[in-house]
């Protein structure tokens, strides 16, 4: 008789959450063509987590709209998503899952991407610069 393993429930809705949505051609094509760049990086490397309109899931994944950690000090952001650095605004244990790494991104790019985050999905936070994400990467 063999031994049938069960999958942990929540690595499952890791999963399906992660196949439930791809960025689309024609979503990243009309933001370069726009010349958002970070439009196109959330669709690319976001989108599978927190959704095309930030929501998160449930739960699993946070919500970018209204987050403390997003609207709050972009250098403590910068870090959170660089380097995983915890900013004291999002508290430990709170999802199950971790989020990625997103340090290869070169200070361009990573500026793009969280000014994006801050100017979207319900926020208005002012927008971050390069030279924001290499101080970020000094501390």
């Amino acid at each position: 008789m063999r031994k049938v393993r069960l999958v942990p429930v929540g690595f499952l809705l890791l999963l399906a959450a992660c196949q439930q949505s791809s960025p689309g051609k024609e979503t990243s094509a009309a933001a370069e063509s726009n010349g958002d760049r970070g439009a196109v990086l959330y669709a690319q490397n976001c989108v599978p987590c927190h959704r095309e309109n930030g929501e998160g899931v449930p739960k699993v994944f946070p919500s970018l709209a209204g987050s403390p950690a997003v609207v709050g000090d972009p250098i403590e952001l910068a870090q959170w998503v660089l380097s995983q650095k915890r900013p004291a605004s999002i508290p430990a244990g709170r999802y199950p899952t971790q989020m990625l790494l997103f340090g290869w991104m070169n200070n361009e790019d990573a500026a793009a991407l969280l000014t994006h985050i801050r100017s979207h999905f319900g926020n208005s936070a002012p927008p971050v610069d390069p030279a924001l994400i290499a101080k970020s990467r000094e501390k």
